[in-house]
């Protein structure tokens, strides 16, 4: 380090100021982390892109890609891949015409434009269709099972009919002579109650073949008519009702061949009121026609008092 040395009474050479330092230094610059270059290159590709973006919104809003859609759809099937062939099963009442209007309502028979859930969603609206399943057989096919309601009842209403399931939903209100064995319910709402209805015939399956029709009373209780022309009248509860018929069976079993409660003898059975059953008929006027003249004569015998 080089020395330099003072002559006595020699002040030392000033330093320069911190502020006259500082505003000497060269000033700081800071550095990008990409060039110049490529920052410009970047701006230019992102404006392209905004234009493609703004170029493919302005041909959807006129429909361009929508033709080509439908262009390369065409083409498809002038190729082959067209529906020609529809192969059904399971359905026995439902007509194939029908199916055949649910599953191609459009235009085009394309095989890439058929919509599956859009075809099973029409064909469940169907009267006769609980379930559906539709499949694509390529290059020509479409599999469609359908699974068919059951019909339970024949509905009575304002002085029509209509076959129903067992939830009530009607099916059919022509061609019902294939019905004709099926019981009949009768009544406003008598269709939605269906359900409760089969459920006392199935807890007396030995009365079961001999109801002919049920009427639903005031949209609560049923009046059961029968075959042979009786009418028993049950309790207005689901339970009540079932002890009720239980209850006519065990009584209707129990009676010989020659005293059975149907077959004529008697016309109305009335069980509403919890143990009890109310019988009229022409079995019950003659046995009160009776007993009126035994009293008659009784009392005509009694020998004449003082």
């Amino acid at each position: 380090m080089a020395s330099v040395a003072l002559k006595r009474g020699q002040k030392a050479p000033a330093s320069a100021s911190p502020r006259r330092a500082a505003r000497a230094a060269p000033a700081a610059t800071v550095a990008l982390p990409v060039s110049a270059a490529t920052l410009r290159r970047n701006l230019i590709l992102g404006g392209g892109l905004l234009a493609l973006l703004a170029a493919i919104a302005i041909a959807g809003l006129f429909g361009v890609w929508q033709r080509a859609q439908d262009e390369f759809t065409a083409a498809t099937a002038r190729a082959g891949f067209e529906v020609r062939h529809v192969e059904i099963t399971g359905n026995r009442e439902l007509s194939r015409m029908a199916i055949y209007q649910a599953v191609l309502p459009g235009r085009t028979n394309a095989m890439l434009s058929a919509d599956l859930a859009a075809i099973r969603e029409r064909l469940l609206g169907l009267p006769w269709v609980a379930d559906a399943s539709v499949g694509r057989r390529l290059p020509d096919t479409l599999d469609i099972v359908i699974v068919e309601r059951r019909p339970v009842a024949l509905w009575q209403y304002r002085g029509r009919f209509a076959a129903i399931d067992a939830s009530g939903k009607p099916l059919a209100t022509t061609g019902l002579e294939r019905f004709a064995s099926l019981p009949v319910v009768i009544g406003p709402g008598a269709n939605g109650r269906v359900r409760d209805l089969l459920a006392l015939a199935a807890a007396a399956p030995s009365l079961a073949p001999q109801i002919d029709n049920a009427t639903l009373v005031g949209g609560r209780r049923w009046d059961l008519k029968f075959k042979t022309g009786e009418t028993l009248l049950l309790p207005d509860t689901p339970a009540a009702a079932r002890a009720a018929i239980l209850r006519f069976a065990r009584i209707e079993a129990a009676q010989p061949a020659d005293a059975k409660l149907l077959g004529g003898r008697f016309a109305r059975f009335d069980m509403r009121l919890p143990g009890r059953m109310t019988v009229g008929g022409p079995a019950v006027a003659e046995a009160i026609a009776a007993a009126d003249k035994a009293a008659r004569a009784a009392k005509a015998a009694r020998p004449a008092t003082i």
